[in-house]
């Protein structure tokens, strides 16, 4: 008796770093895109040292051995979709951009970790200008939080019509696509911008009182990523993936004494 084949399940390169509390990292982008139905392969740019308090150290790895993983995956496994996360220096994110030139039908979900959740530079300034200058022109989407934005455009941003100036600017830069997320936007609500050349849609939630939000960048930029890499429509794709986030952020399992991991794998339940 022949074995069934499975469907074939959709392929998402992360591009990160690892983070050893496992909220976030490499660690959140599989749970993400695992539990979503996909497959992730990695190439680690980065070991942090870290928990729920913050992160304690950072050893990046050299830029030609991140390049080495990513393409031992693509010209094996092969991917649908490109996820970067923390890249952490100029010849990382060169590196980068020159895989993006060489497989350009892959789409590129870039989330452009700067700082993290306790505060900590991740990114250089050197970076900064090699992302802004480099992977933007190449990102289908990016992924940007309040700081991140304003970071990369010059502009303040702490209101929705901030936003939409800044995911503007974005857009002029090369971005295909910008989703801007609300999460350090003061209010009762919670308003990501999902804005790209022919308009803008908004996902908006009430704002969850929790200190559990370790990750959350990280897991929504998967979510999306996978969610392009199985063809779905860029709307209909982020759409998924906030909703996978909110519902994760309230199922989070309350570990840590700091900023708490998410519950990814709340769609196990009642399984």
């Amino acid at each position: 008796m022949r074995a069934r084949m499975a469907k074939p399940q959709a392929r998402v390169l992360i591009i990160a770093g690892s983070d050893s509390g496992g909220g976030a990292g490499v660690q959140a982008d599989i749970k993400t895109v695992t539990m979503l139905g996909g497959y992730a392969a990695t190439a680690i740019t980065a070991i942090t040292v870290q928990n729920t308090l913050g992160v304690l150290a950072v050893h990046a790895l050299p830029a030609a051995l991140i390049e080495a993983q990513a393409r031992a995956v693509l010209t094996d496994i092969g991917a649908d979709a490109i996820k970067t996360g923390l890249l952490g220096s100029a010849a990382t994110v060169e590196a980068v951009a020159a895989l993006l030139d060489d497989y350009p039908d892959i789409l590129a979900v870039v989330d452009p970790v700067m700082v993290a959740k306790g505060g900590q530079d991740l990114l250089d300034s050197a970076g900064l200008e090699k992302l802004r200058a480099l992977l933007l022109p190449r990102a289908a989407l990016i992924t940007p939080n309040a700081p991140e934005a304003a970071a990369l455009t010059g502009l303040a941003v702490e209101t929705l019509d901030d936003a939409r100036r800044a995911a503007e600017a974005l857009l002029t830069l090369g971005a295909r696509a910008v989703l801007l997320k609300g999460g350090h936007v003061a209010g009762d609500r919670v308003i990501d911008l999902l804005a790209t050349s022919a308009g803008e849609t908004l996902f908006e939630g009430p704002r969850q009182d929790t200190r559990h939000t370790h990750g959350t960048g990280c897991t929504l930029a998967s979510a999306c990523a996978l969610g392009l890499a199985e063809g779905r429509q860029l709307d209909l794709a982020v759409a998924r993936a906030w909703a996978y986030v909110a519902e994760a952020i309230r199922s989070a399992p309350g570990l840590g004494a700091g900023h708490g991991p998410l519950g990814h794998a709340w769609p196990l339940r009642g399984k």
